[in-house]
């Protein structure tokens, strides 16, 4: 069985909880609080250099590191991953998107606003910067999704899954999806998927 080390209030971790679920791949959890250091210390280091959740320990004792190349691996072979060469190549655009468009403005805000403790008052200078290239990106998702219900193939995929979890807690952040009516309805979707689970799951 897989072993996730994770911190439930991150959107990277469940990235991975929601990916094994609704691929029926067991695994267990093992909680690290990242603001207590736990992913700093020697033993944890071994596993994961970097220092970071999510860290996913396969069955046969070997690591995957990054949420969206862990992603990748679960999902090859399984319909979340395109057989098709061009969609696959489009899934990991929009994953490469998630991580370098996305992910830095949206979830970072989240962190400091909602996580963080004092994160608001200590960030604060940082906060405008963060809206205005969230929601250049919450934008370019609205752009696609005007003529398309999905980010890869036309099907769900783990490129829909790298997306969801830190838009569909954009508000943490301090980001309105009010004008964004294509983003909100394909929240709808993906949350509508069988075995969907929400961010308080654990197995």
């Amino acid at each position: 069985m897989h072993t996730l080390y994770s911190m439930q209030d991150s959107g990277n971790c469940f990235k991975l909880r929601l990916t094994m679920t609704q691929l029926g791949i067991p695994y267990r959890l093992e909680d690290i609080d990242i603001l207590k250091g736990e992913s700093r210390t020697p033993e944890f280091l071994a596993r994961n250099p970097n220092g970071k959740v999510p860290t996913l320990e396969l069955d046969d004792g070997r690591f995957i590191t990054e949420s969206n190349a862990a992603m990748f691996y679960l999902a090859e072979g399984t319909a979340l991953l395109p057989d098709d060469r061009f969609a696959r190549a489009q899934a990991l655009q929009w994953m490469f998107f998630e991580q370098y468009s996305h992910e830095p403005y949206i979830a970072v805000a989240r962190f400091w606003r909602k996580i963080m403790p004092g994160g608001l008052e200590l960030k604060k200078d940082f906060f405008p910067e963060w809206h205005e290239k969230g929601y250049a990106a919450l934008d370019v998702m609205e752009r696609h999704l005007s003529g398309a219900d999905y980010f890869a193939g036309g099907t769900y995929s783990i490129a829909d899954i790298a997306l969801y979890v830190y838009t569909h807690m954009a508000d943490d952040g301090g980001f309105d999806l009010a004008g964004h009516p294509g983003v909100r309805s394909w929240l709808a979707r993906v949350a509508g998927q069988p075995d969907h689970i929400d961010m308080g799951y654990r197995p």
